[in-house]
């Protein structure tokens, strides 16, 4: 079976910064499942990649920061009042908040806190950079009708899961 719209595809991947640190694995003993065909399962440009290929497929590429967690926006980065805050805050947390006029959410995450002042990144921490992605196609089945009026994959038992 060829990798086409509504297909469950099964990888093994290695997902690595350009100096070769690892960020994440999936085995082959452990691969990761996506449903195929334009559900935010995977980055698009690999899923274009994947199109049409089959079982044992394989890629090596480099992800441009367009391809993969976006450009750095300085514009995410804020200096908000520490009295925003609840008392507990501390670097790390993370909230969702207000991007722009545009009344969407994003995920900030508290990067600092000095003074009466807490500093807050919108970015995701791989924005901006380059990545090398390597992966293999361990399976390609199609997708229940379930998962498709669902947008997402089902485990074994049939419940969502948590990709």
């Amino acid at each position: 079976m060829l990798i086409t719209q509504n297909t469950v595809v099964s990888l093994s991947y290695r997902l690595a910064t350009m100096d070769d640190a690892l960020l994440e694995e999936a085995e082959v003993d452990t691969p990761v499942e996506y449903l195929h065909g334009g559900y935010d399962g995977i980055f698009p440009k690999v899923e274009a990649m994947l199109e049409g290929q089959g079982m044992g497929a394989e890629l090596d590429v480099v992800l441009e920061p367009v391809d993969a967690f976006g450009d750095y926006d300085a514009d995410l980065l804020r200096l908000e009042a520490l009295s925003e805050f609840p008392a507990e805050v501390e670097v790390g947390m993370q909230f969702e908040a207000p991007v722009g006029d545009s009344g969407h959410l994003g995920v900030f995450t508290v990067t600092d806190i000095a003074d009466d002042k807490v500093v807050v990144d919108g970015n995701h921490p791989l924005a901006g950079q380059r990545l090398h992605l390597s992966c293999r196609v361990m399976g390609v089945r199609a997708a229940l009708p379930e998962e498709v009026a669902h947008g997402h994959i089902h485990g074994p038992d049939g419940h969502h899961n948590d990709h």
